[in-house]
């Protein structure tokens, strides 16, 4: 990849020190526990305004439904977002038992009911035990994964019956907090698990409730979520629209609260401090040698002065850029 600049110097190294993009503006993260009821979309939109650029993005999408830590990048920090999003996410939620719905959570239509009392705790466990470790998943059809070019959740809408292969997740934790038997609106008898999960990067947890509900013969869906990690970042990081948007208008404070794109990269990714004479050979594009770090995933690469340079991945003991931004 083209580097965006060779080593800066002057006014432009104190702009990478501090995280600023172009234009003044601050490069970095925002960390944001997302309201029930809007799309990611939404606050992409919102912090755009408040950040005033466009060029903000986000690190793997929330349902309208759900609330929690959404993680938005800002100018150049855009580009470690899809880093990011390859990241283990945590949730915790409700599960309800009895009640079928097209889109597998409260927002669809409930499509079959089922009596869901006296559910033994030993046959839930099981069910759940099922669904943890590496597992294969199909993910819900009214989801935004194309098929043949189109979002399944439009064929889904257009009347189609959408078939959607299986693909492979980890779920690391999958715990049941409590059980509790309750009655739905129509009647039905119920059960609402509170539950918790940890798992990769591509899991849908409605899928989980759906899969769940299924495996114990009543059906399942999920009623509520709350996304509580993306990586490294957690709620207590998060702030909300309101909380955000009262620091933007406060004349007396910082202004948009970011994560300084350093200190993102350092938190999320193994950290390389390279010598000052790898510098501009590594901005350039050269594989300069790299020592061999636990783990698997980009490194990030520091300069001596602490500005962030690029995150790379060792190829044969060689440092191969992946993104560059000093």
């Amino acid at each position: 990849m083209k580097p965006e600049s060779t080593k800066p110097t002057g006014s432009g190294e104190r702009a990478a020190r501090s995280g600023k993009g172009g234009g003044g503006r601050q490069a970095g993260l925002v960390i944001v526990d997302k309201p029930a009821g809007f799309t990611s979309h939404d606050v992409v939109a919102k912090t755009r305004g408040m950040a005033r650029t466009r060029r903000v993005g986000h690190a793997g999408t929330l349902d309208p439904m759900a609330t929690g830590v959404l993680v938005l990048g800002i100018e150049r920090a855009t580009k470690l977002l899809g880093h990011l999003a390859l990241t283990e996410k945590e949730y915790v939620g409700t599960i309800r038992l009895g009640q079928t719905t097209i889109t597998d959570d409260a927002e669809g239509e409930i499509t079959a009911s089922k009596a869901a009392h006296g559910i033994s705790r030993a046959d839930i466990d099981a069910g759940v035990a099922e669904l943890s470790g590496a597992i294969m998943q199909v993910p819900s059809k009214v989801s935004a994964i194309k098929i043949d070019g189109k979002r399944s959740y439009s064929r889904v809408r257009d009347g189609e019956d959408v078939e959607i292969p299986a693909r492979p997740v980890t779920i690391s934790s999958f715990v049941v907090h409590s059980a509790h038997e309750a009655e739905a609106e129509d009647g039905t008898a119920v059960t609402d698990l509170l539950v918790s999960v940890e798992c990769s990067s591509g899991t849908y947890i409605r899928a989980l409730a759906r899969d769940l509900g299924a495996g114990l013969g009543v059906g399942g869906h999920l009623t509520a979520l709350r996304r509580t990690r993306v990586g490294p970042y957690k709620l207590d990081r998060a702030r909300t629209l309101e909380q955000l948007q009262a620091a933007v208008d406060d004349p007396e404070g910082a202004g948009l609260p970011v994560m300084p794109i350093g200190d993102a990269a350092a938190a999320a990714f193994t950290r390389w401090d390279v010598a000052e004479q790898q510098v501009k050979p590594l901005l350039n594009g050269a594989r300069i040698p790299m020592p061999l770090f636990d783990g698997e995933g980009p490194v990030a690469a520091f300069a001596p002065d602490g500005t962030f340079l690029a995150l790379v991945e060792n190829q044969g003991g060689k440092a191969k850029s992946m993104a560059v931004f000093a």
